[in-house]
């Protein structure tokens, strides 16, 4: 595209785990845990304590299969919704959702081919599990930061609305965008 615009206002109200965000619901306040996932009583007491000071939601990392072994004791010792952050492989997104996490962060550009995105969205949808567009500087396409010379907000809104689209072309629309 010559320019990403957004050219409506998005105000749909999507549920993660009790709390609805969008919509007009009031903004909530999410943080992430910086302790390995893999680490339950750390990683816990990291979220007990955002939960204290007023965290809405909390995000932790999930870059193996030991950290998605942790997401069910976290989930029963905690009432805060929690998102799973998996970055570049699509079967620990999908994993994480299966484990119950209720809300999960990918950047559809790092998990490969459109069939992983697909599989990600297809097992969300069925749990009811929203998704987080997470586009920073860092997760750019090489053709976006050639296309403009760099990681502008044009570069970062053009790529999350390519994967907003990509998303909505795989009939998923429990979506979530962050920039």
């Amino acid at each position: 595209t010559g320019g990403a615009t957004l050219s409506r206002k998005i105000t749909k109200k999507i549920k993660i785990g009790s709390r609805y965000i969008g919509g007009g619901e009031p903004i909530a306040v999410q943080s992430m845990t910086c302790t390995p996932t893999t680490d339950f009583e750390a990683t816990l007491a990291q979220i007990r304590s955002l939960e204290e000071v007023g965290c809405d939601i909390v995000r932790f990392t999930v870059p193996d299969h030991d950290a998605v072994r942790n997401i069910a004791r976290l989930k029963e010792n905690t009432s805060v919704p929690l998102v799973a952050d998996s970055h570049f492989d699509y079967r620990l997104a999908i994993e994480a959702a299966q484990a119950g996490v209720d809300k999960i962060r990918i950047n559809p550009g790092n998990i490969g081919e459109k069939a992983n995105v697909l599989a990600v969205a297809n097992v969300c949808r069925e749990k009811g599990i929203p998704i987080r567009v997470g586009v920073n500087s860092g997760s750019l396409e090489r053709d976006l930061l050639v296309k403009y010379g760099g990681p502008t907000p044009e570069a970062l809104c053009e790529s999350a609305l390519d994967k907003v689209r990509m998303l909505e072309e795989c009939d998923f629309d429990q979506i979530v965008v962050s920039v």
